[in-house]
């Protein structure tokens, strides 16, 4: 018996490249979408980001927009939608109105940025997580990285204060989707008892995803309402067990599913041998260290911008995590460990992101995976 390959998709930033703007980023963006239909990706997912300078993706729904018409089969979502600055039902018909433009192709990726949180389960034994790097069946699982410092930043006050309307109250992430899927079921009520309905939204055919870093309050949610799931290796490599573990461990059958759906991201440089890939992925750090020294992505500097950069001790720690478990090289080698990321996780789908400063080498790599990985895997 064939066993069928584990669906790729891919999820975009729209990153801009040193030297580039944010027209040729959101352009380059649409066409990598048209490639990754070519190349037989289940889905694209554009992802949302603020007041980064490196990355044109801040308004998920008219990216899906321009690349639903650009596209044909392919299904594309958002990865993720920041539910802490939005009202449910602005989400809602967001994404209704392009289901109706583009029915049967939107996916709706609900993440929890920016809102309150609300107690989980209690959290694993201190001594159950280990301490410093390990490997776990060919897999990096580096030690945890502390975001308090990064939350802490003026750039983050400052998006805070954009981004949200001044006293606005953000409900727990529970109940906003709960009212996002009642919207779209068409059963939502108020807390009065009134019906209403939204228009467009109503009864759309939108596939709701949640997505999640640690088997915290977005795993036990996509679990308890029976959602499929996408987990973020790509950004928190350390938690991305215990984050598919509590998924599968609060999972209810639902009417949108009947089992357990995990998707698992990678960050992903593929070349044609292992030293071009090595410098087409020689931007990622840099990049990596302007994100979390609260600077804000940086745009995605040449190989050569990269070299000339100075590093310290501490700047080295502070990457270490995201560049160990970043998937660099020829496409046997990348398949190798995307397929022990697969077996480990036991994910049904890989999402994967990928930036080098080169659009077409960006292309190339989701090429030589695609390719490598209808093969092999």
């Amino acid at each position: 018996m064939t066993v069928p390959v584990t669906p790729l998709s891919v999820l975009d930033l729209s990153p801009i490249s040193s030297g580039s703007t944010v027209a040729e980023a959101l352009q380059h963006t649409v066409d990598l979408a048209r490639h990754a239909e070519r190349l037989g990706y289940r889905r694209f997912w554009l992802a949302e980001h603020h007041l980064n300078p490196g990355v044109a993706g801040s308004v998920p729904a008219l990216l899906i927009a321009a690349v639903a018409r650009e596209t044909h089969r392919i299904r594309v979502g958002s990865g993720a939608v920041q539910t802490g600055h939005r009202t449910p039902l602005s989400v809602v018909e967001e994404f209704g109105t392009l289901d109706a433009l583009y029915p049967g192709r939107i996916d709706l990726g609900l993440g929890r940025s920016g809102g309150p949180r609300t107690p989980s389960r209690a959290p694993a034994p201190v001594e159950s997580v280990a301490v410093g790097t390990r490997t776990v069946g060919g897999v990096v699982i580096p030690s945890r990285f502390s975001h308090a410092g990064l939350l802490a930043s003026p750039r983050f006050r400052a998006q805070a204060a954009l981004i949200r309307q001044p006293d606005a109250r953000t409900p727990p992430y529970p109940e906003v989707v709960e009212q996002v899927l009642a919207l779209f079921e068409g059963s939502y009520r108020t807390p009065e008892g009134v019906a209403v309905q939204a228009v467009p939204g109503s009864k759309a055919g939108v596939e709701p995803w949640i997505l999640g870093s640690s088997g915290g309050e977005s795993a036990e949610v996509a679990g308890a309402r029976g959602l499929p799931f996408a987990a973020n290796y790509h950004v928190s490599p350390s938690s991305v067990l215990e984050a598919v573990e509590g998924y599968r461990g609060a999972f209810r059958p639902s009417a949108r599913l009947a089992a357990p759906y995990v998707m698992v991201s990678a960050d992903v440089v593929v070349g044609p041998d292992d030293e071009t890939a090595r410098e087409l992925a020689a931007g990622y750090a840099p990049w990596v260290r302007s994100i979390r020294t609260g600077v804000g992505a940086i745009p995605f500097p040449t190989p050569a911008e990269a070299a000339a950069l100075t590093w310290t001790d501490e700047e080295r720690k502070l990457v270490a995590d995201r560049v160990a478990t970043q998937f660099v090289g020829s496409a046997g080698g990348v398949v190798d460990r995307l397929r022990a990321l697969r077996d480990v996780t036991a994910a049904d789908e890989l999402l994967i992101t990928t930036i080098t400063h080169g659009h077409a080498d960006r292309v190339r790599s989701y090429e030589l995976l695609a390719t490598a990985w209808a093969e092999q895997s």
